[in-house]
């Protein structure tokens, strides 16, 4: 039985996984294949709690923070931390770039989740996230970072 994962916008996640589903196709998180939606952001991703395993579609809203640490990717709300399969990469091309932002190698941050930035010296910031989790803004995003707020 072929496996697929589904990155589609919640408007279309019914009617898509009854089409696949009608056809034989089993929907699963940790699939091979994954079926992304063009032009669209995703509202959801998909997540599992690490104590359980159990498997979640976590909102976006709800996301402070993406963290990588190798293969491992946790993502952070502000009552829980969850992994997903995801990478980085694939994950900021999925989410809505006016609501998240890459500030350095290995983390993307909520826009509208920092509760404080604070300027540093040689092309750097601090963020002060509203879950009291701090990250640096590296040299490398540094320009992008200060455009994306108009700094």
């Amino acid at each position: 039985m072929v496996k697929i994962k589904l990155s589609v916008s919640e408007e279309c996640y019914g009617e898509i996984r009854q089409f696949l589903t009608e056809k034989g196709i089993e929907l699963d998180e940790d699939a091979e294949f994954e079926l992304i939606q063009r032009d669209k952001f995703i509202s959801y991703l998909s997540v599992k709690e690490p104590e359980t395993g159990k498997k979640l579609r976590l909102s976006t809203d709800e996301i402070v923070s993406i963290e990588s640490y190798g293969h491992i990717v946790e993502v952070h709300t502000l009552h829980a931390i969850y992994t997903t399969a995801d990478r980085l990469y694939q994950l900021v091309s999925l989410l809505d770039p006016d609501r998240f932002i890459r500030v350095n190698k290995s983390v993307i941050v909520s826009k509208n989740k920092i509760k404080k930035i604070k300027s540093g010296l040689s092309m750097k910031f601090t963020l002060i996230m509203c879950n009291d989790q701090h990250f640096d803004v590296t040299r490398s995003y540094y320009n992008s970072f200060k455009e994306a707020f108009r700094l």
